[in-house]
C-alpha cells in the first residue's frame, strides 16, 4: 500500500478498492466471538446474512456464510445469541465494504460462558473493585431514587410499588432501558452515569427481574462493572432472584435479592419508623420522669435533715454549749489570777524581807568608800580615811579613828 500519490497524480477509487482487497485477501481466518444482533435468511437464499455485534464497546460487522453452515447450528442460535465464528475477511470492492465469510458457526455454550465470566470476575477483584472498604453506606432515608430498569417490567413495578407504600412521600428518578440483548450494556451504563451526575440523587437502582445465564449477561459485562465502581453515589444491584450473582452484585455497594427485597432495604418503612420512634419518645418520657421522681426523693430527704428542717436548732446547742465553756473559762482564769496574786504576795513579802533597806530599818548601816565600795574587813580601812555611812532615812559622812 506504500504508492507514490500527490494531489497531482492521485489513484482512482477502483485502484484504492482493488488494492485494499488484495491486502485484505492475504490475511488468513480468524475467530471471533460476539453477539448475533441481525439475522437474514431469505427462502431460496444460499446465502445467509448475519450482523456480529461486540455489546462492550458497540461495534458491529457483517458477516456471510453459506446456508448449509448455518443450518448446522439452526436450532440452537438465534437473534441475540452469542456465538464464536471461524471466518475470513473479505472486501467488496465496488462498496468499498469489509466483511467476514465464516465457514463454521459455534454457540457459546453457559458453561463457557460461567467460565469466562469467573475468569473476568478473579481479574476485577484483583483489582480491588469489589473490596468491602470501597462499598459507600446507603443513606437513611433517600429523598430522591435514581431507578436504572426495563421498560413497564415487573422489576419497575417492584420497586416503585413497594417504596411508595413504605414511603409515599420517596420520589424517583427513573431510567428506562433494555435490560438484555445488544443494547442493554451501553444503555445501562449511560443512564447509571446520567443518574450519578445528578446531585439530587440520594441512592441508584439497577433492577431486573429473573432470567437465563445470556439474559443476565449484560449486568456481568466488565464495562458496566467499571462504571459502577466509578460512581460517587451508592448503587444497590437488584438483579434476578436469589440464586442469581451477576458480577454487578460483587461492585455494588449493596446487593438485593430481588427488585422487592432492593426497596425494603433502600426506602425504611414508615409504620416501622413511627413505631421506633414512639418507642423512644416513651423511653425518654420515663428516662425524664424517673429522673425527676429521684430528685425529688432526694430533695425531701434531704429537706428532712435537722440541719435543714430547722437550722438554729444546731446554732441554740452550741450557744449552751459555748456559754458553759465561756463560764468555765472565767472561772479558770480567775483561780489562775488568784493563786498568781497569792504567790505575788508572798514572794513579795519575802523579797522586802531579805532586802537590804529592811535590814537599814531595824538599826544597821552600810559603810562605803568614796568609790562606793561596801567595806566588810577593818583592813580595808586607813585611820582618818573618809567614809559615807547609809541608814535607812539618809545617809551621812564618818571618819576612821586610828
Amino acid at each position: 500500500m506504500a504508492l507514490n500519490t500527490s494531489a497531482d497524480a492521485p489513484l482512482p477509487v477502483g485502484e484504492v478498492s482493488r488494492l485494499i482487497g488484495g491486502w485484505i485477501d492475504r490475511l488468513g481466518a480468524v475467530w471471533v466471538e460476539g453477539q448475533i444482533t441481525q439475522l437474514s435468511r431469505r427462502p431460496g437464499a444460499g446465502v445467509v446474512f448475519l450482523t456480529l455485534r461486540d455489546p462492550s464497546y458497540d461495534i458491529s460487522v457483517s458477516v456471510t456464510c453459506y446456508r448449509q453452515v448455518f443450518e448446522a447450528v439452526a436450532d440452537v442460535v438465534s437473534e441475540g445469541a452469542r456465538v464464536v465464528v471461524l471466518a475470513k475477511p473479505e472486501w467488496y470492492a465496488p462498496r468499498g465494504q469489509l466483511s467476514l465469510r465464516a465457514t463454521e458457526i459455534k454457540p457459546v455454550g453457559v458453561g463457557e460462558l460461567l467460565a469466562r465470566l469467573e475468569q473476568l470476575k478473579k481479574s476485577l477483584a484483583s483489582e480491588g473493585l469489589f473490596a468491602a472498604d470501597r462499598k459507600k453506606a446507603l443513606p437513611f432515608l433517600p429523598q430522591l431514587i435514581g431507578l436504572v430498569c426495563g421498560r413497564a417490567s415487573a422489576a419497575e413495578r417492584d420497586v416503585l410499588e413497594n417504596a411508595r407504600h413504605r414511603w409515599p412521600a420517596v420520589r424517583f428518578e427513573v431510567r428506562n432501558v433494555p435490560v438484555q440483548g445488544v443494547h442493554a450494556v451501553p444503555q445501562v451504563v449511560q443512564a447509571v452515569k446520567e443518574l450519578d451526575a445528578l446531585d439530587t440523587v440520594d441512592v441508584i437502582i439497577v433492577a431486573r427481574g429473573g432470567g437465563s445465564v445470556e439474559d443476565l449477561l449484560p449486568f456481568s459485562d466488565e464495562q458496566l462493572v467499571r462504571a459502577v465502581a466509578a460512581c460517587r453515589t451508592p448503587v444497590v444491584s437488584a438483579i434476578g432472584h436469589e440464586p442469581d450473582n451477576p458480577l454487578l452484585d460483587f461492585v455494588a455497594d449493596l446487593r438485593a435479592s430481588t427488585p422487592t427485597d432492593a426497596a425494603k432495604k433502600v426506602v425504611p418503612d414508615v409504620g416501622e419508623e413511627y413505631e421506633r420512634v414512639r418507642f423512644l419518645r416513651d423511653r425518654a418520657r420515663r428516662s425524664v420522669q424517673s429522673f425527676i421522681d429521684r430528685e425529688e426523693r432526694g430533695l425531701a430527704h434531704t429537706l428532712a435533715r435537722p440541719s435543714i428542717e430547722d437550722p438554729h436548732r444546731m446554732v441554740d446547742e452550741r450557744a449552751d454549749q459555748v456559754d458553759a465553756l465561756l463560764d468555765r473559762g472565767r472561772r479558770t482564769l480567775g483561780h489562775l489570777l488568784d493563786r498568781a496574786d497569792s504567790e505575788l504576795t508572798h514572794t513579795h513579802a519575802r523579797v522586802v524581807a531579805l532586802s537590804p533597806a529592811a535590814t537599814l530599818q531595824r538599826g544597821y548601816a552600810v559603810l562605803q568608800k568614796a568609790d562606793g565600795h561596801v567595806v566588810r574587813d577593818p583592813d580595808e580601812v586607813a585611820a582618818g580615811e573618809a567614809l559615807r555611812a547609809r541608814v535607812a532615812e539618809g545617809e551621812f559622812t564618818v571618819r576612821v579613828d586610828a
